[in-house]
Formats: C-alpha cells, sequence, structure tokens
C-alpha cells in the first residue's frame, strides 16, 4: 500500500530514535545532519540510552536529548508504558526510528506520534505509517548509507556520508589536565584493545603491548590505553607488559572525556568497536584491527583510516566467538602488519 508522504512544513516537534550501541549512533551521524536538513525550523529530540547521549550531546543537528531510562524509569513493560505517556506528552508530529527494533515503533505508536517513519523490519510494519523496506541489498552497504537510505525511502533528502562527532568544552579541559600526566614526546597515539560483542574482535593484547613499545621506540609515540568501565584489567595488563611508559585510561573516564582524549591523539589504533567509529568522526587518523567482522559494512568510514586484516575463508563469520574455535582471523595479523599501517600515518 502507498502511503502518503507527510509535509515536511508542518513537523515542529520530530523525535528520533536512536540506536543504542556507541559505533552505531556514530555510524548514524550523517542520517541526523539530513534530518535536520529536511527539517530546518524543526525541534528536534532524540530519544536515546545514557551510555549514547554524549555523541549527540553537543550536535548542532540536535537541539535537546530525552534519555530512555531503561535502568529505572523505563524499566520493564510498566516502565514501557510510562516512557510513551511521557512522549505523548511532548505532542510530537512526527518520529523517525532509527533503531530498527519492534520496541522502538511501539513506543512511537503508543505515543500516538501521528507519522512514524522507519525500516519494516522486525514485525513493526503495521506500527509504521511510512514503512521503508529493507532489501538484501541494503544490508551489505556500508551502516552510513543504509541509515541515509531509510530516509531516501520516506522521500526525504539524504546527504552525504560524512560522519561527524562534537566534543564538549569541559570535556576538552578534562583530557587536557589528564594529557599532562604524559611525559614531552612524539606524536600521541592511542591505543584501544578492546570490543564488544565477544573476544572474535580483539587481536591479543601482547601484541597491542608490543606494538606499543616499537611505536615508542620508533617515533618516540606518548601512548595512551583506552577502554571501557570492564576493562580496567586489560588495561593494567598490556600496561604491565610495556617497557615504554604509558598513561592507561581504560575505566577511568566517561565516554565524553573519552571523545575528547581521542580528540587530542595523532593516532588511533584500535579493534572494531565504539571508539573506533568516534575517531573515524573527529578525522583522527584510524588503523583498525579487523577479524570476524565486516569492514565492508562496519568499517572505520574515514579517508584517514586503514584496515589491518588477513583475508580467510570463514572471515567475516560476525560471530563473537570463533565457532572453529581457533580464532586464526586475529592470529594471523602480526604485530609488523599493523606497525607498517600505523608507519604510514606517523
Amino acid at each position: 500500500m502507498n502511503r502518503p508522504r507527510f509535509e515536511q512544513a508542518k513537523v515542529r516537534r520530530l523525535l528520533v530514535r536512536s540506536t543504542n550501541w556507541i559505533g552505531d549512533a556514530v555510524m548514524t551521524t550523517p542520517a541526523v545532519r539530513a534530518i535536520r536538513g529536511n527539517f530546518p525550523t524543526a525541534d528536534i529530540c532524540m530519544l536515546v540510552k545514557p551510555w549514547v547521549a554524549p555523541v549527540f550531546a553537543h550536535s548542532p543537528h540536535v537541539n535537546r536529548l530525552f534519555i530512555y531510562d531503561a535502568g529505572g524509569r523505563h524499566r520493564g513493560p510498566t516502565g514501557l508504558l510510562r516512557l510513551a505517556r511521557d512522549l505523548r506528552k511532548e505532542r510530537f508530529d512526527a518520529a523517525i526510528f532509527l533503531q530498527n527494533a519492534f520496541e522502538a515503533a511501539l513506543i512511537g505508536f503508543l505515543a500516538g506520534i501521528p507519522h512514524r517513519v522507519g525500516y519494516d523490519t522486525d514485525g513493526r510494519r503495521l506500527l509504521l505509517t511510512h514503512p521503508v523496506r529493507l532489501t538484501p541489498d541494503l544490508k551489505k552497504l556500508h551502516q552510513t548509507g543504509y541509515y541515509l537510505h531509510m530516509l531516501q525511502g520516506a522521500g526525504l533528502w539524504a546527504g552525504d556520508r560524512r560522519l561527524e562527532v562534537f566534543v564538549g568544552e569541559e570535556d576538552r579541559r578534562g583530557a587536557k589536565s589528564r594529557l599532562a600526566a604524559l611525559a614531552p614526546g612524539g606524536p600521541t597515539v592511542g591505543i584501544n584493545p578492546s570490543a564488544t560483542f565477544g573476544p572474535a574482535k580483539q587481536w591479543p593484547p601482547e601484541r597491542f603491548a608490543e606494538l606499543a613499545d616499537r611505536l615508542c621506540r620508533d617515533f618516540n609515540a606518548r601512548i595512551l590505553i583506552f577502554g571501557g568501565p570492564g576493562d580496567g584489567p586489560l588495561g593494567e595488563k598490556i600496561a604491565g607488559m610495556m617497557t615504554c611508559p604509558c598513561l592507561d585510561m581504560t575505566a577511568k573516564t566517561a565516554l565524553g572525556e573519552a571523545m575528547a582524549l581521542i580528540e587530542a591523539c595523532d593516532l588511533f589504533v584500535t579493534n572494531d568497536s565504539g571508539l573506533m567509529h568516534v575517531a573515524a568522526g573527529l578525522q583522527v587518523p584510524v588503523v583498525a584491527i579487523f577479524g570476524s567482522t565486516n569492514p565492508v559494512t562496519t568499517g572505520p568510514h574515514s579517508p584517514r583510516s586503514r584496515v589491518v586484516r588477513e583475508p580467510m575463508a570463514c572471515s567475516p563469520c560476525l560471530k563473537p566467538e570463533c565457532p572453529e574455535g581457533h580464532l586464526r582471523c586475529m592470529a594471523a595479523i602480526d604485530v609488523e602488519a599493523v606497525r607498517a599501517a600505523a608507519g604510514a600515518f606517523l
């Protein structure tokens, strides 16, 4: 059934449902910029989980954030209904669901938002007034194009795929204070040995340590180790294996300050991770190590990036743990290959 295109000029209050993972959120930034281009005078509100909020907190394309507090006020079925009631009070004219989940469309429907745009996945077609067909070919696109195509499918202007991430001044001041602990030297290199979604995305920590020492000796690099709240032991392990001094920031910063620290780096060496996309969005040179995941769809979308991987018949398998039990796709990537890619930037 053909659905009528909603009149953009009449959309004064627009809700945009963000994705739930940091990397995915960064890859939606071209779509968020395009949404602002389509609705230049609208009040655009991003519905976000708390840990994703810093990605959009300083975006010029967003007027405000609405926190989806799934661990508190909006927890469980009762909390979901409370969230819908909270959103109903906002009297949104339209909603665009960048998140594909059934729940996202259900919340918009329960909130009484008249126009609801999103991909017709996860059994939610009847909950959308403007469903966009998701074809198999679209799943082969880089995620930046995947989200932009959804806008095109709804009759909206899509724009370009350039990533962008904005850092707050308070976080910049905090990062500057942290960096004062580093001895003067050459380029600042961030290494990110962590990755969510299981160990299949993680290059061995001893190789990260060896690489960091090589960069320190060869380029007089100052080394920063990054990681999330649960990565403290990993950061300590790598710092303990290194012979050169480093600044271990794993589990010691919130996302906003981590973004500011990445912005201060001259190079970021990383597994496929959310912080990889943050670095790409900040236009920081990126060397990304890929094994089980697909760089065609989720690689760093930046001209200042290089992907290091070893082609394998079983890769990309997109599994959190190696189904073959050997993790050869990561084991085959030696330190010299990553050092060469890093050296091209340094």
